[in-house]
C-alpha cells in the first residue's frame, strides 16, 4: 500500500537523528561509496598506530567498526547527543571521549599523535593537526568536497555558491601548515532519494545542505517535491567526496 505524504512526513519530522548512522534511509535512499574505501583504509592505519585522535567523531559509528584501534585512542565530539553515542560505543573499546566545541585549540598537547583522522568534518584546522601529531605522523580524512549534493540544496534554496571545500584548497592549506600531502582523490557520486520521507530525514541530519531547514518552512517545496517523486521517480542528486592523507615533516614546524 502506497503510504500519504502525511505519513511520510509524519514520521521523517519526528524520527531520531542522532549520531551519524543512515541505516534508516536503508530502501528509501541510495548513495554511492568512494572507490578507495574509507573505513578500510583506515582500519589499516589504526592498525599501525600507537596514539590515535579521531576528529568530530559523530557517534562514534566509524571507529566502533574498526577491528582493532591502537592502545592509546580518543575521539572528540561537540554535540551532546552524540557525545553519549559516542561514548557508549567507543568506552568498551578502551577510547577516551572528549567534548570539544570544534574550534582551535585542541586541548592536547603538541605532537602527541601519531594518527589524526576525521570522516566529513565541518571544518579542518589543519594549524591544530600539525601542532598535535608527532614528526612523521599522518592526517588521514574523508571529506565532503565542492558542490554537494547541489541539486537538492538548489531546489530548495536556488542558486548558491558550492565552490568550497575544493580539494586542492585543502592541499594549499595543509602544506601552508607545515604537512606534506601524499594522497589526494575526489569522486562524484550518485544519490537517489525514493520518498519525500527520505529528503526530510536527510536535510534534518545533514543541517548544512539546506541552512535552517524544517517541514513548516519549506513545507510547499515539500509537497511538490513529493508529487514530483511519486510522479518521476527518485529524485537525484550527486554527492562530492575527497580523500587527503598529508604527513607531518619529520622536524621542527616553520
Amino acid at each position: 500500500m502506497r503510504r500519504t505524504y502525511d505519513d511520510l512526513v509524519r514520521e521523517a519530522e519526528t524520527v531520531s537523528v542522532d549520531g551519524w548512522d543512515f541505516s534508516w534511509l536503508d530502501g528509501r535512499a541510495t548513495e554511492e561509496r568512494p572507490s578507495w574505501g574509507y573505513s578500510r583504509l583506515l582500519g589499516e592505519r589504526m592498525a599501525g598506530a600507537r596514539a590515535a585522535l579521531d576528529l568530530q567523531t559523530g557517534g562514534g559509528e566509524i571507529l566502533a567498526g574498526l577491528p582493532a584501534l591502537p592502545p592509546v585512542t580518543v575521539a572528540t565530539e561537540s554535540w551532546p547527543p552524540n557525545l553519549r553515542l559516542a561514548a557508549s560505543r567507543l568506552r568498551p573499546r578502551g577510547a577516551w571521549v572528549v567534548a570539544d566545541d570544534d574550534e582551535p585549540r585542541l586541548p592536547f598537547g603538541t605532537g602527541v599523535f601519531d594518527l589524526v583522522t576525521s570522516r566529513h568534518p565541518v571544518a579542518t584546522w589543519w594549524e591544530e593537526i600539525a601542532r598535535v601529531l608527532r614528526p612523521g605522523g599522518t592526517y588521514f580524512s574523508q571529506q565532503v568536497g565542492p558542490w554537494s549534493v547541489t541539486e537538492l540544496t538548489g531546489y530548495f534554496i536556488g542558486p548558491h555558491d558550492g565552490s568550497s571545500r575544493d580539494p586542492e584548497q585543502a592541499r594549499t592549506a595543509a602544506e601552508s601548515a607545515g604537512l606534506e600531502v601524499v594522497d589526494l582523490r575526489s569522486e562524484r557520486l550518485r544519490m537517489e532519494f525514493r520518498d519525500i520521507g527520505a529528503v526530510i530525514y536527510f536535510l534534518r541530519k545533514v543541517i548544512w545542505i539546506v541552512p535552517g531547514f524544517s517541514v513548516e518552512r519549506y513545507r510547499d517545496k515539500l509537497r511538490a517535491l513529493h508529487e514530483r517523486i511519486e510522479a518521476e521517480g527518485p529524485f537525484v542528486a550527486h554527492s562530492a567526496r575527497f580523500l587527503i592523507e598529508a604527513r607531518r615533516y619529520r622536524g621542527r614546524l616553520a
